[in-house]
């Protein structure tokens, strides 16, 4: 049974270290130097990938941890605006002891968090790696965020990366075939499909994880954004961040968003219970664009919008919940692109998925996946201005 281990991942960062470089090439629209990309990870060549449309909309893309590094999008005057958190360099994405992050990764093969890394598959009880509190996040200490994905480029609108994730990876049972294809539409939509085969029943969950700034603004704290969910339901988590494995409605409470408000009026509400564990928002709201097995993914399923800048985003999803995190752990003092050091709450992820812990808890949306089936997991983020 091959598994990746930390030893090797070790020395694919030491690679990346000695290797990445700082060109004097042309800048992206973002201010990116594509040269400080181009490294070599656990033996596999890294680069940034650029998707842009006609309507000056651009998506910087590395494929180590098929990661959106920038994202550059009109403002209400036309002026291009970076809208996503990041590094500016291979170096510091590939150096997880000192700078870890999963910004803008492509998350799998569980999105979210196992509770204390337990799942039973055919009756037989499965042991993942342990890497937050206890529980298995995102795949595992070397999940899909550390590992260089296969790119592939067909035009200037669109990125295909893939993965062959082994038996046994962090523990995970069968060989699974994965695609992700990002695709930037002509009016202005980061399109993102997630696909998958497996040859042994397994459990997977798939997300985007970019953190979302529409304020122009990564100095300060992003909690003037107005925050729309569609869900009136939501699961509440204990202080390890696990959901407990109930639903409960939002309203009257501060996890309703039902009726968009700016985060700071109910981000330090410390009375509810939720937002003291969590520090703000961490929470997983079932969607409800999610109905009888089946994601809804002509309907708005939440947004996010900057009254400085005028930059509106709409999400759209099949998956039955998303997990909204404000960058509550932000604040490492860590220069991140372009120097700049990120306060706490500077962000807002939005990420399509299953709900946490959805493997042992009946009452969720299942995520097994056996052989013979195809996993197809859809998010869209569309960008406008009002």
């Amino acid at each position: 049974m091959k598994r990746i281990n930390l030893l090797r991942m070790t020395a694919g960062v030491v690679t990346a270290l000695l290797s990445a470089c700082s060109g004097n090439g042309n800048l992206t629209v973002s201010g990116l130097d594509p040269a400080a990309f181009d490294s070599t990870i656990n033996g596999k060549k890294t680069q940034l990938y650029i998707l842009k449309n006609q309507n000056g909309m651009e998506v910087c893309m590395t494929n180590f941890g098929g990661r959106v590094v920038s994202l550059c999008v009109p403002d209400k005057n036309g002026r291009p605006v970076d809208v996503v958190l990041g590094y500016d360099n291979i170096r510091q994405y590939a150096d997880t002891k000192n700078s870890p992050s999963d910004y803008g990764a492509t998350i799998g093969r569980y999105a979210n968090r196992i509770n204390k890394g337990k799942l039973t598959i055919g009756g037989k009880q499965i042991q993942l790696p342990i890497n937050d509190n206890g529980h298995c996040l995102h795949g595992g200490p070397t999940g899909w965020q550390y590992q260089v994905y296969d790119a592939d480029q067909p035009n200037d609108t669109t990125l295909v990366l893939s993965l062959l994730s082994p038996d046994g990876d962090n523990n995970f049972p069968g060989n699974v075939k994965v695609t992700a294809t990002y695709t930037v539409t002509s009016n202005n939509t980061l399109d993102c499909k997630f696909e998958a085969t497996t040859d042994k029943e397994t459990v997977i969950n798939m997300c985007n994880h970019s953190y979302f700034n529409l304020t122009g603004d990564f100095a300060q704290p992003g909690t003037n954004m107005v925050l729309y969910i569609n869900a009136d339901y939501y699961t509440p988590s204990d202080s390890t961040y696990m959901t407990t494995g109930e639903i409960k409605p939002v309203y009257g409470t501060p996890m309703d968003f039902t009726k968009r408000h700016p985060l700071y009026q109910t981000i330090g509400d410390t009375s509810w219970q939720d937002i003291r564990n969590a520090g703000g928002y961490d929470h997983n709201w079932c969607l409800n664009t999610w109905k009888n097995g089946k994601g809804d993914d002509t309907r708005v399923a939440a947004s996010l919008y900057a009254p400085n800048t005028g930059i509106y985003l709409e999400m759209f999803t099949n998956e039955p919940g998303v997990q909204c995190y404000t960058g509550n752990f932000q604040g490492t003092g860590i220069a991140c692109k372009h120097g700049i050091k990120y306060p706490k709450h500077v962000s807002v992820c939005l990420e399509s998925q299953k709900y946490p812990d959805s493997p042992n808890k009946k009452n969720f949306p299942s995520p097994y996946l056996k052989p013979g089936e195809k996993y197809y997991s859809h998010v869209a983020y569309k960008f406008s201005t009002k």
